[in-house]
């Protein structure tokens, strides 16, 4: 499946629902594809905004090329607390097709828009979460294949930014996704691990010598 990256700035929330009752509010954000919890990104902690924090901090989402069908990206609001655990302030949800009607496969201008913040499991909104989105051009899989069989390396339409490396992965994943595998013995990863194994062993045998 062809993708391209998403590239969502997180500018501001304001009037943000109150759950400290004692401790001043430090908010983060959490963003990630609705469904995929391996897609999961923190931004950083606002400590001194309290309900109102700022934090101008990006991240990048691989999202499918086209608007069709349904999908989101999720925007988790959370305080950090000191005792019990941090805890939800509300959520945020771009509905995917939303974001990428009428794009074509070249890169698009930043869109800045603001959503009401609701909480969690409720319609209910309170606040606002200030933000911009831009996509990156569209990334085909057959592209990777080609570089992978020693093809001239894949051109991203109309895309010369740095990204170009991390969609080329991330479609390889939308494509066929293949489970974890071992790292064969040849490789200098593997080699470094059965050495340092080896030294240890070593160590331990010189040890038990010296102790007898």
């Amino acid at each position: 499946m062809a993708c391209r990256t998403l590239e969502l700035t997180l500018v501001s929330a304001r009037d943000l629902r109150a759950v400290n009752l004692v401790s001043k509010m430090e908010v983060y954000a959490v963003a990630y594809l609705a469904g995929d919890p391996r897609s999961r990104q923190r931004i950083p902690t606002d400590r001194a905004g309290g309900r109102d924090p700022t934090w101008n901090a990006t991240v990048l989402l691989t999202v499918p090329a086209s608007g069709t069908g349904s999908g989101a990206v999720r925007v988790v609001l959370r305080t950090e607390r000191a005792l019990g655990g941090d805890r939800d302030v509300g959520e945020v949800l771009l509905p995917l097709p939303d974001v990428l009607a009428g794009a074509g496969d070249t890169p698009t201008d930043a869109t800045v828009a603001c959503f009401p913040v609701r909480r969690i499991g409720s319609s209910k909104p309170q606040g606002v979460l200030n933000l911009s989105y831009k996509l990156g051009g569209v990334v085909h899989p057959d592209h990777l294949a080609a570089r992978t069989e020693g093809g001239p390396p894949p051109v991203q339409a109309g895309d010369q930014s740095p990204t170009m490396a991390y969609l080329a992965a991330a479609a390889t994943a939308y494509s066929a996704a293949r489970p974890p595998q071992c790292l064969p013995p040849s490789t200098p990863y593997a080699a470094a691990c059965v050495g340092a194994s080896a030294t240890s062993t070593s160590m331990r045998s010189s040890r038990w010598k010296l102790l007898n």
